[in-house]
């Protein structure tokens, strides 16, 4: 989705980044899917498909109903929830996993560096040092990209795909099994190897694919392990552990089980009801319990304690006994807060503008080239960000006197906040005794040590060494999100932010005078700001961060900060991942349409070009149609001819499609024929009625030839199995907009399966010798049903019919052409659905609507179109 709203700018305007952009004509925004190269904007492409959250309620699925009991659903529902709290527990092993490694990672590596530059600071061989961390960190920041060139899409953080996959799009590859084992091994190598980059975004990608690939039991990457697990085989149940894995992911990352839930809920899920929020809240908490239980088993050797909640965890917020004045905020310090959220919105987008930039500059410069540029880009920022570590720590750092607390030594501090953490050490290189180096304590640690640091070091930061750090951070940041590593962006902007909040903090201390003030505070309001300003989420990251930090007290200055910081971010652009998910193209909806939209009717957004099927079709046409079209599904209709009964007499396959339609839709009142519908949409009755005046004179067909003449009309844009041309190239407007009686909706996937199956029946039988497909087999090839173009058509008999009415969905969900485009999109997306049959007052299908029809860019073309017309 375009990163644009209006005439809003993309950039911020304040930072020069961009200026006001030219309005687009509609012919420029109809053409979807390109980009435009006077605006280089892209728009939605329309090669994603959108997930089948809808039931198909076909005679499969009713025979499937008919056999159900109570106790059959009671059987079901266990199972349910007995895979809900599987997806929690193996997610936290999984960050359990991660979060071991990262540290073993980083502590040999910390721990090799520091006593070389220990060494090294009286010898003079710091050269020595800094080639020593160089020669970790590529090589780490070289396996993570290794691991992103096997899975292009374990690259980034996985939140901006999942968010579209909970939307309802279909992102190939996005839950596969391997894509989780790239992140999972990625994002430990990219944390490992020094990148400022954090692990609790691929965190929740990777609960999501637990999600999708756990209730499954198989896997396209381990064919030979299967198990013939009856259940969950639809994009309906999929979806559902999908939102429980990314909210168990949020869970163990920040040992957070409502925000968890809430992320899920704000941050995607089209589809949602008080069942799935109790199994989302209940695997949340399996996983964060999970993650709880071995960590401090292993940390502490005390199983069952549980005193380790997330892989981030802000510690234990407090004023010093010997402070009286101190208090963790008063009321006057509301007003800072919010200075301070306008202050985070406009740093937030001045970051998603550059991050913007930077990633359109990747696409047209490193990513057409071959793969191995994208390596040495991830190899040249790590080597830019180990030197910009290495030198600043020994170059810009200044000497700060320590706090009261006992020395540990070996050039180290332990914090009494955070005694059990043995990384929240601070440095002390190059400064004498009872003073550490304070650029040193910031970059030398692991990020979730420095940001512990900055909440609740009882020395001081040098406001110099804070607006140094924070700028350093906040570039390198920027230019490594979005290279060929998963990589996160929480822990990034939560660093970033507690250091502009401790500077905030420390200006008022100093320079104002404000005594009563807890730098801690300033610190996490600073990191909410920063983080608000650049993700835009409201209500799940307040309550993420109040869940991290363990006081409740802070919920009020955190919603205030979060709110303020989103509205001045809004102003400018869009959140990142907003921003990333409009880079790719995809056809996100959001929650709610512009009140203008609602000048437009079902009728000017609707596809009138139709591809259908006759209930009782040739395979020769059924392969042609799929092999010729991109559509995932087909309306199943009969022409609503007045001379139809002509064709009844001995033939077998127009008298069936003629049986199944009902007869009081086969006449129509006079005074029906103009219904109050604008032409430029073609509703198919005003089109016949046109057409009527010049074929009413016309002869019948001969008698003898009324079959073969009515077959080759019906499919002469489909004259043979490989056709050359597009199927409606040749259709006259009558024939493209004929009147169409709709019977119901068949899918891609139910049609190529009854072709590989052999589900047909002769000309000579009647359609009640075609062999009939149970509910389970027709899902057995979920979720990679056959393409046709594998289908071997030498074992298929082109004349022979196939009858599809058994597995059509009879009663999809329909609108009429006067709907407004509000009502459209409401049912759309709470509903979940993937088409949207448009359907007279008559019973003629006269266009559909599709994902690709609700998505803004559409709409504002279609609006212009319409003010045009005025």
């Amino acid at each position: 989705m375009a990163g644009c709203r209006g005439s809003v700018c993309c950039c911020c305007r304040w930072c020069c980044c961009c200026g006001e952009r030219e309005s687009r004509t509609p012919e420029e925004l109809t053409i979807l899917g390109e980009t435009q190269e006077e605006e280089d904007e892209i728009l939605p492409r329309k090669d994603y498909e959108s997930l089948d959250y809808d039931r198909c309620i076909n005679d499969p699925y009713l025979e499937v109903l008919e056999t159900m009991d109570n106790k059959k659903g009671r059987r079901y529902e266990a199972v349910k929830w007995m895979v809900v709290f599987a997806i929690g527990v193996c997610t936290g092993l999984v960050g359990l996993f991660v979060d071991f490694s990262v540290r073993l990672f980083t502590q040999l590596k910390f721990g090799v560096v520091q006593t070389s530059v220990e060494e090294c600071s009286q010898k003079g061989c710091l050269a020595l040092s800094l080639l020593e961390l160089l020669g970790f960190n590529l090589t780490f920041v070289f396996l993570a990209s290794l691991l992103v060139l096997i899975e292009p899409v374990a690259a980034g953080s996985g939140i901006p795909e999942i968010k579209c996959y909970l939307n309802g799009v279909k992102v190939p590859g996005i839950v596969r099994l391997r894509t989780l084992l790239c992140k999972v091994f990625g994002v430990l190598f990219s944390v490992a190897g020094g990148l400022f980059v954090g692990k609790e975004g691929p965190m929740i990608h990777s609960g999501a694919v637990v999600g999708a690939g756990l209730p499954q039991f198989q896997s396209i990457s381990l064919r030979k392990i299967q198990f013939n697990f009856p259940y969950f085989r639809s994009d309906r149940d999929k979806r559902d552990f999908v939102s429980a894995g990314a909210a168990a992911g949020v869970a163990a990352a920040f040992g957070a089980p409502i925000g968890g839930t809430l992320f899920s809920l704000e941050e995607g899920s089209s589809f949602w009801n008080q069942g799935l929020t109790w199994k989302v809240l209940f695997c949340s908490m399996s996983a964060a319990f999970t993650l709880n239980f071995f960590r401090s088993g292993i940390q502490f050797g005390s199983w069952g304690s549980f005193q380790l909640p997330g892989l981030l965890n802000f510690g234990e917020f407090k004023c010093s006994d010997s402070d009286k004045k101190c208090h963790l905020w008063t009321a006057l310090d509301l007003g800072f807060f919010v200075v301070m959220g306008v202050i985070g919105g406009l740093l937030g987008a001045t970051f998603n503008c550059l991050n913007k930039r930077l990633a359109k500059y990747r696409m047209r410069n490193v990513h057409p080239k071959p793969k191995l540029v994208r390596v040495l880009e991830s190899l040249l920022v790590s080597l830019v960000t180990t030197v910009v570590v290495f030198v600043a720590s020994m170059v810009l750092g200044e000497c700060r006197q320590m706090s009261s607390a006992s020395q540990t030594g070996n050039g180290s501090f332990q914090l009494q906040a955070t005694s059990e953490d043995v990384n929240s050490t601070i440095k002390t290189f190059f400064c004498p005794n009872d003073t550490y180096n304070d650029m040193a304590t910031l970059f030398f640690n692991s990020q979730e040590s420095a940001i512990l640091q900055l909440f609740h070091q009882d020395g001081t930061f040098s406001p110099v060494t804070l607006a140094l750090f924070f700028a350093l951070y906040f570039l390198l940041a920027c230019w490594t999100f979005g290279t060929s590593v998963p990589s996160g962006l929480f822990v990034p902007s939560l660093l970033c932010g507690a250091a502009f909040g401790r500077l905030v903090a420390n200006i008022l201390k100093s320079y104002i005078g404000l005594g009563h003030i807890y730098s801690g505070t300033f610190a996490l309001i600073g990191a909410a700001a920063f983080l608000g300003g650049v993700v835009r989420m409201t209500i799940s990251l307040t309550v993420i961060l109040i869940e991290s930090t363990n006081e409740i007290t802070y919920g009020l200055p955190i919603m205030i900060t979060l709110m303020v910081a989103k509205w001045t971010g809004d102003f400018f652009n869009k959140g990142i991942y907003d921003i990333h998910i409009g880079l790719r193209g995809v056809p996100l909806l959001e929650w709610e349409t512009e009140v203008e939209m609602d000048k437009l009717r079902a009728s000017d957004i609707m596809e009138p070009n139709l591809t259908y099927v006759y209930p009782h079709t040739r395979i020769q046409s059924l392969v042609s149609i799929l092999r010729t079209t991109v559509h995932h599904a087909f309306p199943v209709v009969t022409e609503n001819r007045g001379n139809e009964k002509e064709f009844m007499k001995g033939n077998q396959l127009i008298s069936n499609n003629i049986k199944f339609k009902k007869s009081s839709i086969l006449t129509r009142a006079g005074e029906q024929r103009k219904r109050g519908q604008s032409m430029k949409s073609y509703p198919s009755s005003e089109l016949r009625n046109v057409c009527d005046e010049h074929v009413a004179s016309e002869e019948p067909p001969e008698k003898e030839d009324l079959l073969q003449q009515m077959l080759e009309r019906r499919y002469t844009p489909y004259p043979n199995l490989y056709p050359d041309q597009s199927p409606s190239e040749d259709w006259t407007m009558e024939e493209r907009f004929r009147p169409l009686t709709f019977h119901g909706l068949v899918l891609r996937s139910q049609l190529v399966t009854l072709l590989v199956r052999g589900v047909c029946y002769s000309e000579s039988q009647s359609s009640a010798s075609q062999p009939r497909l149970s509910y389970a087999e027709m899902a057995e090839d979920y979720p990679r049903y056959p393409d046709i173009h594998d289908l071997d058509l030498t074992l298929l008999n082109p004349r022979m019919i196939v009858d599809v009415t058994p597995y059509m969905n009879p009663s999809p969900f329909t609108v009429s052409p006067n709907t407004h485009v509000s009502q459209v999109f409401n049912l759309f997306r709470t509903m979940g659905l993937r088409h949207l049959p448009v359907v007279n007052a008559v019973g003629e299908i006269v266009g559909i609507i599709t994902r690709h029809n609700l998505t803004y860019e559409f709409l504002q073309a279609r609006l212009r179109q319409h003010y045009q017309t005025l």
